[in-house]
């Protein structure tokens, strides 16, 4: 039985506990800016986070390149998984950021695990009370909680660029339903090409968690990454400009 529980907890381990991870013992008071760089390196105190080694996934390449004249993180997928996650501590602002996808994923879908990938994302953790979870979730989570060495977070909104599902849809991710994902932009209509989006993240948290809270927790991490593991393809997108304003 034990064994069983750990088979249950471990996506949610992995796929929650990222950011915390990565934040151990690190404050920001602002998004430290990708053109700030003076290498390909990702400027601090963002942060690189992979999967558990017990997953065994390749990394996604993520670095700052110059495109189209501007500094911007690259991220270059290829059956892989990965993250950088940049501490916040805050109430939900407006997020403005651009991206632009180059290479767009083919098969990916949000229709169950093995299809679970994203070209692009730029998510914020919440640091919602976890009594607001369901009843049936929250034994899974608080199970998670136990075995995890850092305080996960309760609810992450992450905007993507997605393969098939319709802009402005939500949905829960297959791994986690603490995990939601809003489509900004969808399939390979637009490759190549700058998209510029600004975003009420309040709003957006209780349109993706409202059912569960009607009031704005605050943000604990601001993440952006790219995975094409499940799907075994390959894609390649940039983010610049990522801010959190007034």
């Amino acid at each position: 039985m034990r064994h069983l529980i750990k088979l249950r907890i471990l996506p949610i381990l992995a796929f929650c506990g990222l950011c915390s991870m990565a934040l151990h013992n690190v404050q920001a008071a602002e998004l430290s800016n990708f053109a700030t760089a003076t290498n390909p390196k990702v400027p601090a105190p963002w942060q690189y986070v992979a999967l558990p080694e017990r997953y065994a996934k390749p990394l996604t390449t993520i670095d700052v390149q110059t495109v189209d004249g501007k500094k911007a993180l690259r991220l270059l997928a290829d059956k892989s998984w990965g993250t950088v996650a940049h501490p916040w501590s805050g109430a939900a602002k407006t997020m403005t950021f651009q991206w632009r996808l180059d290479k767009a994923l083919t098969q990916a879908s949000f229709k169950g695990k093995a299809t679970e990938d994203t070209a692009l994302k730029v998510c914020a953790s919440f640091d919602m009370p976890d009594d607001r979870i369901p009843s049936g979730e929250r034994t899974l989570f608080k199970l998670a909680q136990f075995f995890s060495k850092e305080k996960l977070p309760t609810a992450t909104l992450c905007y993507v660029w997605a393969n098939l599902e319709a802009i402005g849809s939500i949905h829960n991710s297959p791994t986690t339903a603490r995990v939601r994902y809003m489509v900004l932009d969808t399939g390979a209509q637009s490759l190549k090409s700058w998209k510029q989006h600004t975003r009420n993240v309040a709003d957006d948290f209780l349109k993706a968690f409202g059912a569960e809270s009607k009031t704005v927790p605050a943000i604990t991490a601001i993440i952006v990454g790219a995975d094409a593991d499940n799907t075994s393809d390959n894609s390649l997108g940039y983010v610049a400009d990522l801010s959190l304003l007034p």
